[in-house]
């Protein structure tokens, strides 16, 4: 049976567009986005750009405050640190509950991130590196884990921006996420746990 193709909405293709500039580091933090300039640049209304800008808001990607246009929002150094001070222990819960397993979702991100062209946007890198820190996160089972987790996605997908100039070579990329799934399936509960705490504290502390 083919199922019917719903057509993607202008709001939703203008904040995807939207999306993958602030991602790849197109559009820096701190920029303005003025609905008015925006609507003349992708030739949509305004209501549109509006309802846009907010999906974008909702995120966490944006910020907006009131009478001014919205802007990306900014990821300091000392919001990093705050950042992997709360991940820390929830990808610990993560370590401890998955040694010893396989999780197939998270091989797939990996598997898809390694089939990325050489060209393709760092926005597209950044989407299955969360997908699949997120399939690690849901495979544990625990609803209130995944969603503490969720509140933190805007803020470490802007942080991933920050990183993109040390992973010019995206096998480097790969091959770190190779060995962290391949550490966690492994086990033991310290060995895994020990493997996600140097992998978060990779890169992060070299930003």
């Amino acid at each position: 049976m083919t199922l019917p193709i719903r057509p993607v909405s202008a709001v939703a293709a203008l904040a995807d567009a939207l999306r993958g500039r602030v991602l790849s580091g197109e559009i820096a933090p701190g920029t303005a986005l003025p609905e008015q300039e925006l609507s003349a640049v992708y030739g949509v209304a305004r209501p549109t750009v509006r309802e846009a800008l907010a999906v974008l808001v909702h995120e966490g990607l944006l910020r907006r405050e009131r009478n001014r246009s919205a802007q990306v929002a900014e990821v300091t150094v000392a919001d990093l640190d705050d950042l992997m001070f709360v991940r820390r222990p929830l990808e610990d819960l993560m370590a401890r509950s998955l040694a010893g397993r396989r999780v197939a979702e998270a091989d797939g991100a990996l598997a898809r991130m390694a089939a990325l062209p050489g060209g393709a946007p760092w926005s597209d890198v950044v989407a299955e590196h969360m997908a699949l820190h997120q399939a690690l996160i849901v495979a544990v089972g625990s609803p209130r884990l995944e969603r503490l987790y969720a509140t933190l996605a805007a803020e470490t997908r802007l942080g991933l921006v920050r990183l993109r100039a040390l992973y010019a070579d995206r096998d480097m990329l790969v091959a770190e996420h190779r060995e962290l799934l391949d550490a966690i399936a492994r086990g033991p509960s310290g060995e895994a746990r020990r493997a996600v705490a140097a992998h978060l504290d990779h890169g992060w502390g070299e930003r």
